[in-house]
């Protein structure tokens, strides 16, 4: 194929690109939450804590390191493509609209299901100084803190991203749509505060989708909250907290 680069080509790319989404979402929510928001929240009743510094610059370390982890695996992913190795498409008549929200849906599930069990395992004792200390050092998390990973649990993180496009057929916009859900999604879990109100339509989804409020308990007592996206293998498996 013409059209086919060397695998370095690919992964200084996804560098820039995993990186520049790093700093672009995660410095645009700490902008707006200790600048120009900050007012607002207070009149609100939300308690903002002032930036720890110490923490951030190592939360934005942390980061770096499973930046260029993510990239190895994703470059490796379009390396594989270019081969016809992969399950990735481009058409979207060769399996229909429809399948484009049948299959992100059932990814997010399948995610959610990964993240809890492996995210369970890793604060076993021995484990979590190797694979989860790094992200707890952050005992008030910030956006920052949302992809901050030690590199051996950003490695079992990013493996999920190749088994899935090994052995689910996903469209291009389905991956990017995915990702940037996660990006969204966990910068807006590691506010530190909780964002709307708990009453009418918020107390609902706060019962089934994780929040900044139910992950921040996570942080403050690690035996519960292992979700990702949803609450329900908390609930299923006895680790939501009783006083959520």
């Amino acid at each position: 194929m013409s059209d086919r680069h060397p695998f370095l080509y690919y992964f200084f790319a996804f560098i820039g690109i995993i990186l520049g989404r790093y700093l672009t979402i995660a410095g645009g929510a700490h902008l707006l939450i200790n600048s120009l928001f900050t007012k607002f929240l207070v009149k609100q009743g939300i308690r903002i804590d002032p930036p720890v510094w110490e923490s951030i610059h190592r939360d934005i370390k942390l980061s770096i390191y499973s930046t260029v982890i993510f990239a190895f695996i994703a470059a490796f992913s379009i390396f594989q493509f270019d081969r016809g190795y992969t399950l990735l498409y481009s058409d979207i008549d060769r399996y229909g609209w429809w399948y484009l929200g049948f299959s992100f849906v059932g990814v997010l599930v399948l995610q959610d299901t990964y993240f809890y069990f492996i995210h369970r395992l890793f604060h076993h004792p021995l484990l979590f100084r190797w694979f989860h200390l790094g992200h707890h050092l952050s005992r008030q998390p910030t956006p920052w803190t949302s992809f901050a990973f030690a590199p051996a649990e950003a490695i079992f993180q990013a493996l999920f991203l190749v088994a899935i496009v090994f052995t689910i057929p996903l469209h291009f916009a389905t991956v990017i749509a995915l990702i940037m859900t996660m990006t969204v999604w966990s910068v807006f879990n590691h506010l530190g505060f909780p964002l709307f109100p708990s009453s009418g339509y918020f107390r609902w989804c706060g019962r089934w989708a994780v929040g900044p409020l139910h992950h921040s308990l996570h942080h403050h007592k690690y035996t519960k909250h292992y979700g990702l996206y949803f609450t329900f293998w908390d609930k299923i498996l006895g680790t939501e907290d009783p006083n959520y």
